[in-house]
């Protein structure tokens, strides 16, 4: 499993009436590291000819997050995946290391030149999980 790993800093446009970190602004986030992600370690023909999209969020949301705090994301591939899809797990941690949310994603491949979804091929994946 190849993690991946990305340094995120609140800001003030980030910020909800509670003074902490909107919940969908840690969607935001969650799919950010995620195609961050994809870019970084997908060869060159695999982001031309894929694109993937969420088809369900788990979000734990544990401790909070201020304006000019800044979190190291964290994501990795768990499992192989199944038909089109696959599970993602994200995890921001606070400079104390703690755990501030933690996320289980689950994302389907779509064809670009189709439009459809399709079964993962192994060659798309294999980075992830080497």
């Amino acid at each position: 499993m190849r993690r991946y790993e990305k340094q995120i800093t609140a800001r003030p446009e980030d910020i909800d009436e509670l003074g902490h970190v909107n919940n969908a602004v840690w969607v935001s986030w969650i799919q950010d590291i995620a195609t961050s992600q994809w870019f970084a370690v997908a060869a060159p023909e695999h982001s031309e000819a894929y694109f993937w999209v969420v088809v369900r969020h788990e979000i734990d949301y544990l401790r909070s997050v201020g304006v000019g705090e800044t979190v190291t994301g964290r994501t990795w591939v768990g499992e192989a995946p199944k038909g089109a899809r696959f599970d993602r797990y994200v995890e921001f941690v606070g400079h104390e290391g703690k755990t501030r949310v933690k996320a289980k994603t689950t994302w389907a491949i779509i064809e670009k030149a189709s439009g459809r979804p399709i079964r993962v091929p192994p060659e798309v994946i294999a980075p992830f999980l080497a």
